[in-house]
């Protein structure tokens, strides 16, 4: 994989993935979008933006919420694909979310 920073761009995610040819599924998806919410051990809920969320939901396969779940120095990290599964209301700029509640209804992708 040839990850990319581009969150300064407000692209609605973080990080931008080249998925090299060989690991490439059969659908041809070239790209992995991965936004990148940091908490804090404990923390229940995580702040999502609209920007976020409409970009998960018009690339529901490329899209990936990872989790980061961080105890001093010590990580623990959740990637979930399909996240949301409603456009956030028009005036709003961002929701929070209970985490339990996205990773129960979300495809984990990873967990580690």
């Amino acid at each position: 994989f040839a990850p990319a920073d581009v969150s300064a761009q407000n692209k609605g995610y973080d990080i931008e993935s080249k998925i090299p040819a060989e690991l490439q599924d059969a659908d041809g998806t070239t790209l992995r979008f991965i936004e990148v919410k940091g908490r804090a051990k404990g923390a229940t809920s995580v702040t999502v933006t609209k920007n976020e969320i409409l970009t998960a939901l018009n690339e529901p396969e490329q899209f990936i919420l990872a989790i980061v779940e961080v105890d001093r120095e010590l990580t623990h990290t959740v990637y979930l694909k399909k996240p949301f599964h409603k456009q956030p209301d028009f005036a709003a700029t961002s929701v929070n979310y209970a985490i339990v509640e996205l990773i129960s209804s979300a495809e984990t992708v990873y967990n580690g």
